[in-house]
């Protein structure tokens, strides 16, 4: 099992953080970093953020960057690193730009991407993109599948309900064969169900092992509905809030999962130098 960080990069980052910050996660042998997606907050919302108890988003961020703009600075600085969009929104996305993006950033890096994708929960950020919410799924589908038309077709056709163009020219192609990795984030039946239709992996996250262990069953039958085992896809968990010892690693290795992604916070570099050698600690890296 490998063992990768989560960070958030917004404008209160200094630049020489984020720079170094990549370069000590790589030393100190995580084997990637994932980064977050939205592009507006809202100061008020009704939406629910799915993953704490009061339905709102923990320490009201205003703002992170871009997820392939960051990804695309921390590549220029690190040789190894795997490069996460953790989670890239993509149905409030425009999916030939999101392909092209995805495409030139494993070009630029020699092939590190790891493609992580979900339907987003924050109506009104969709709102404020002029994009319909209630449809999002069947759009994400559709999207991803365009973006596979582009990533793998010379010229590449897609006709689809929202989405058709025939024999263009897209390039680069990604480095990855036959395009990066998909890891589809998310832990309803719908998100599970495209684990199995669309992606090469599950993020799973704020999942304890017991969690994980529930929807496992569920993740088999689908797969099996698709014509396919767990053996063809890599299983990346986020415990996110969960306090993590040694055991509890050795549960999500004996779950069968392949990445441990945990998160990173420091408030500066020293911070994090300690916070880094507490998880090499706590995950039987040191």
């Amino acid at each position: 099992m490998d063992f990768a960080v989560a960070l958030a990069y917004s404008h209160h980052t200094p630049i020489e953080y984020i720079q170094a910050s990549a370069q000590m996660v790589e030393a100190a042998g995580f084997v990637g970093i994932w980064v977050p997606e939205h592009v507006v907050f809202m100061q008020d919302y009704a939406s629910k953020y799915p993953y704490t108890d009061d339905g709102n988003l923990p320490g009201d961020p205003e703002g992170v960057l871009d997820p392939f703009t960051a990804l695309t600075f921390v590549a220029a600085h690190t040789t190894t690193l795997r490069l996460g969009t953790g989670i890239c929104l993509v149905p409030q996305r425009q999916p030939v730009y999101t392909a092209k993006m995805v495409a030139d950033l494993d070009y630029l890096s020699g092939g590190r991407v790891d493609f992580g994708v979900g339907v987003g929960w924050l109506e009104e950020e969709f709102d404020a993109l002029g994009a319909d919410f209630s449809s999002r799924g069947a759009r994400c589908d559709e999207y991803l599948d365009t973006m596979k038309a582009l990533w793998t077709q010379s010229p590449a056709s897609f006709s689809g309900e929202t989405v058709n163009f025939e024999n263009v020219h897209f390039n680069p192609k990604p480095v990855q064969n036959p395009h990066p990795p998909i890891f589809v984030g998310g832990e309803s039946n719908a998100a599970i169900r495209r684990v199995a239709t669309h992606g090469d992996g599950w993020y799973g996250y704020n999942l304890t092992p017991e969690a994980l262990a529930e929807r496992l069953p569920r993740l088999d039958e689908e797969l099996a509905k698709a014509g396919r085992s767990r053996n063809e896809i890599k299983l990346h968990v986020s415990p996110n809030r969960f306090r993590i010892e040694r055991d509890t690693v050795e549960s999500y290795r004996e779950a069968g999962v392949d990445q441990l992604v945990m998160p990173l916070f420091a408030r500066d570099l020293a911070g994090l130098e300690t916070r880094i050698s507490q998880l090499e600690e706590s995950l039987g890296m040191s």
